[in-house]
């Protein structure tokens, strides 16, 4: 068992709550966003990937911990939805060739860098052309901040390296500050984060 399993298997309700994440919402709501698919990695018991299948997308979700990805399942039935769920280790894991979303969600993937890098790459690598990418995580500066997160800055997240394995990305947000956290207990209170959302470019404009 991981310790994220054990983590999980100790929650008696959703371990970062159980309403989605504010930035998901946010995104989704956008005039702009039209995404029909949606790429859910680091989902822990569902919230974001359940909810973004409540909306009427085709999802799949990946999480390391199987007993978190248990309790998910568990949640998209008692929702009446269907989520595609995978456990593993995302320094392994990649979806088929020939798979694209039009959207990726990546919120709250607090790992060692390499395996968070590796994440941001494969998630921009499987977007269909047009489709976002979402990141929150805690910023660097959390980790001096009494309250929530990790206290390794490594582990944490800096927008400029984001954006510089994204140099063709068209960037919607990029931002690094103080925001007010509601999910579950882990998760509350101000806390310094970075949000990030931007497009893959059009074929036609990759070329140009």
């Amino acid at each position: 068992m991981t310790d994220w399993d054990a983590k999980y298997a100790a929650a008696a309700a959703g371990l970062f709550g159980e309403e989605p994440n504010e930035f998901v919402r946010e995104i989704v709501a956008r005039s702009d966003f039209h995404a029909r698919s949606a790429l859910c990695l680091a989902d822990g018991d569902g919230r974001n990937g359940n909810w973004l299948a409540r909306q009427g997308l085709a999802v799949l979700a990946v999480d390391l911990s199987k007993v978190a990805t248990d309790k998910a399942r568990e949640r998209d039935a008692a929702s009446g939805v269907t989520v595609e769920r995978i456990a593993a280790d995302l320094k392994d894991w990649a979806p088929a060739p020939g798979r694209h979303w039009d959207a990726a969600f990546i919120i709250s993937l607090h790992c060692e860098p390499s395996v968070r890098t590796r994440a941001i790459r494969i998630a921009a690598a499987a977007l269909a052309p047009g489709g976002w990418l979402v990141i929150e995580g805690f910023a660097k500066a959390q980790a001096v901040r009494d309250g929530t997160g990790p206290d390794d800055p490594s582990l944490l997240y800096d927008v400029t390296e984001i954006q510089g394995a994204l140099p063709e990305f068209e960037i919607v947000e990029a931002f690094t500050g103080i925001t007010c956290l509601d999910e579950g207990k882990r998760h509350r209170g101000e806390a310094e984060v970075v949000r990030f959302a931007a497009r893959k470019p059009m074929e036609d404009d990759a070329r140009n």
